[in-house]
């Protein structure tokens, strides 16, 4: 990992979507379809969704963000998106994820009982303006086929996340419902 002076800390903010793949008799594999990331204190967002890019181009290009990072934050990351990016990776001959500093918005949210910890109900509580787009079963069917129609809605479904994230991270820490971030470590 690099050494970054104060103030020059970069986080990445990022969220994947990812369908069933197969079944190896403990549990279903999982393939990634869109990735999304942007630059805190920054408006883009960087969306790839397959179908309009190939698995190896799209995970190059986030390994390529990942990579010019200090850090990235997202919700749950450490134990869902990181970990089947590295997979990904692994299966497609790419070189894998190094260790990161991580702050993920669900495992580093501070002890609490009784109030879900999901991003969408966590914004919701919060009042934050920034939607989550919810798709239903059809919808998640045409997303997972891979149909114009469907990659369309993956991709304002992971964007959107990204963006309502952001908003949500600023929230928990200014009320300081976050633990100290952590490296994640392949």
């Amino acid at each position: 990992m690099k050494w970054v002076k104060a103030g020059e800390f970069r986080w990445l903010d990022f969220d994947i979507e990812n369908r069933p793949l197969s079944y190896n008799g403990e549990y279903t594999t999982a393939e990634i379809t869109a990735i999304a990331a942007s630059w805190v204190g920054e408006d883009k967002v960087h969306c790839w969704a397959l179908g309009e890019v190939d698995g190896p181009t799209m995970l190059r290009e986030f390994k390529r963000l990942y990579d010019e990072a200090d850090g990235v934050t997202g919700h749950y990351i450490r134990k869902h998106d990181l970990p089947i990016i590295n997979g990904a990776l692994l299966e497609h001959g790419l070189p894998l994820l190094g260790p990161k500093m991580t702050c993920d918005t669900l495992l580093d949210l501070k002890k609490r009982k009784d109030i879900s910890g999901s991003q969408e109900a966590l914004a919701e509580m919060y009042g934050l303006p920034q939607p989550k787009y919810h798709m239903s079963q059809p919808k998640w069917r045409e997303a997972n086929r891979l149909t114009p129609e469907g990659i369309a809605y993956t991709k304002k479904r992971v964007s959107e996340d990204v963006v309502q994230h952001k908003a949500l991270r600023q929230k928990l820490l200014e009320v300081g419902a976050l633990k100290a971030p952590r490296v994640w470590y392949p």
